[in-house]
């Protein structure tokens, strides 16, 4: 049975094994060490498909720790005797509800695409997949851990890896992109590092631990003590919370700053404007490969943040500002979309349309509701999915061509049918065209949003006027009128690359045909969250709201 296996700590670890036989391929055994690496992902996807396969949609998860599935733990670090500091306790704690199993799966995917990608990567090969391979660990764990301070290891476990995979293997500007993403990164994790220490000293648990021996019994005797805890779920839990404490209570100033110290850290993931400057620099010096992982995976970790600890443990300050969070999620779809408007750089143009894309998971979140919410967790994963599939379009024309000027171009359309037939594909997904994933995704936005914030929702409509405006503006300069002489000889999409763009293309349409699978795996989590926040309702007269 694959309930009495490791399986969280396998998905996330085997990387690592990964990285120990890379480490003994000579560097000169190219096709060796993206063997590896290909390998690995492959399995981390099956084990992922088979977590999948074998999740229970029923239970819920989120604040009941019964609940959680896949549970492994252990403990890590055990500290008594503290004095006033009390006693330390920190667990191996890793878990998986309807939060964070889709996120998994998506995880596996683009690593496993990501890693085929690679191939175009010809300098420093084993440096680069010994980084790739760390970065995917992170990613890994951060969806898998329930220990908050395992939680921010495997978080800034990412920043190293994604530092250097910018800095070494990016483009003419890749030490700047590199700088900037690694200082707003750290800037965010620095104020959640100091909202976990105030959780750590505000809440604590009972253990049963060894104490001297009964020579009646012949055996240790146990005893109860009060512990310190990093563990999300006693945090989540008011009865944990130490009276007088800086996070006790119900609303208070410092509970304020907690949930905005929090979310600060996961806005500038998302990105949410205005801390989204780093993004398009990022994404333009990144390697292909890393463009697809970074808006794949790394942005969904800003919202899979705000729905596991923001609203988890600070659910009445949720509500107080969730307005404030609805109007954040409206400037980012529509500033994003009139920024990707103005782009002349192919790559440029699809990062600003991420920032749009997931602004539609902050006002999903905002409306703290299970149609909304559920609505944010299908927008990140099929948001992962078709920018995945942009990013890897852009790469396969800038690998040919070297340049990613949309003015350069013209008349691909019969010169690259195959490509030209993928990226209609990418680009109407990403218009949330029906019966392709972004289209259901959208919808449930729209209609959780609309119950709770109904101006904001149809400002929010202008996203989707000019997303279809940009992208379809941008494939009439690409791909239709005359052919320019220098792209004659272009060849179409390889074996290799339709091997990375094909399956994208088939979930895409498979979640637009048929979202119930993914909708079933995530909506009995999303019921209890949108529950548990909202016993919390009476706080909502003392709200901020304007």
């Amino acid at each position: 049975m694959i309930a009495d296996l490791p399986v969280l700590s396998l998905i996330t670890f085997l990387p690592l094994a990964g990285m120990l036989a890379t480490a003994f391929v000579p560097r000169e055994r190219v096709r060796m060490l993206r063997g590896v690496t290909v390998a690995v992902t492959l399995l981390q996807l099956a084990l992922a498909i088979l977590i999948c396969l074998n999740f229970n949609g029923s239970l819920a998860g989120v604040n009941d720790p019964k609940s959680f599935q896949f549970v492994e733990r252990a403990p890590w670090i055990r500290l008594s005797g503290l004095g006033i500091f009390g006693n330390l306790s920190i667990d191996y704690f890793m878990g998986i509800d309807g939060l964070s199993v889709t996120m998994i799966l998506l995880t596996a995917i683009i690593t496993a695409v990501g890693a085929i990608a690679s191939f175009s990567i010809n300098r420093n090969v084993k440096g680069y997949f010994l980084m790739f391979l760390l970065l995917d660990i992170g990613m890994m764990g951060t969806f898998c851990a329930l220990d908050f301070f395992l939680f921010y290891i495997f978080w800034e476990l990412m920043l190293l890896p994604m530092y250097f995979l910018i800095g070494i293997w990016g483009g003419a500007r890749r030490e700047y992109a590199a700088i900037k993403f690694f200082l707003y990164t750290l800037l965010g994790s620095l104020f959640m590092f100091l909202v976990m220490i105030g959780l750590y000293f505000s809440n604590q648990v009972m253990l049963f631990v060894p104490g001297t021996h009964n020579v009646i019994i012949s055996a240790l005797t146990h005893r109860p003590e009060l512990y310190h805890t990093f563990s999300m779920l006693r945090m989540m839990d008011p009865t944990a919370r130490i009276a007088g404490s800086i996070f006790s209570g119900v609303g208070t100033a410092w509970r304020y700053a907690g949930f905005l110290g929090l979310f600060l850290a996961f806005a500038v993931k998302i990105p949410m404007v205005p801390f989204h400057t780093w993004l398009p620099d990022a994404h333009v010096e990144a390697p292909t490969a890393i463009s697809v992982i970074l808006a794949g995976v790394l942005l969904k970790m800003g919202g899979y943040g705000i729905l596991r600890l923001s609203l988890g443990i600070f659910p009445e300050i949720s509500i107080a500002l969730a307005w404030y969070m609805a109007l954040f999620g409206v400037i980012n779809i529509v500033y994003g979309a009139l920024c990707a408007m103005a782009q002349s750089d192919f790559k440029r143009l699809i990062a600003y349309s991420s920032i749009s894309h997931m602004g539609f998971v902050l006002l999903g979140i905002a409306a703290m509701n299970a149609q909304g919410m559920i609505g944010a967790v299908l927008q990140m994963f099929n948001h992962g999915i078709v920018t995945a599939m942009l990013f890897l379009l852009v790469g396969v024309l800038y690998d040919r061509t070297q340049t990613r000027g949309i003015f350069e171009f013209g008349g691909l359309a019969n010169q690259m049918p195959k490509y030209f037939a993928l990226i209609v594909i990418a680009f109407f997904a990403a218009m949330g065209l029906p019966t392709l994933s972004i289209f259901i995704s959208e919808a449930f936005v729209f209609l959780g949003s609309f119950q709770t914030w109904q101006t904001f929702t149809i400002i929010a409509t202008l996203g989707i006027i000019l997303t279809a405006a940009y992208f379809l503006t941008t494939l009439q300069r690409i791909f239709f009128g005359a052919l320019p002489e220098k792209w004659s000889g272009l060849r179409d999409v390889s074996a290799r690359e339709l091997v990375s763009l094909v399956p994208l293309a088939a979930t895409v349409f498979a979640l637009g045909l048929y979202p119930g699978p993914m909708i079933d795996l995530t909506a009995t989590s999303v019921n209890a969250l949108v529950t548990f926040v909202h016993a919390y309702t009476p706080l909502q007269s003392a709200s901020l709201l304007p």
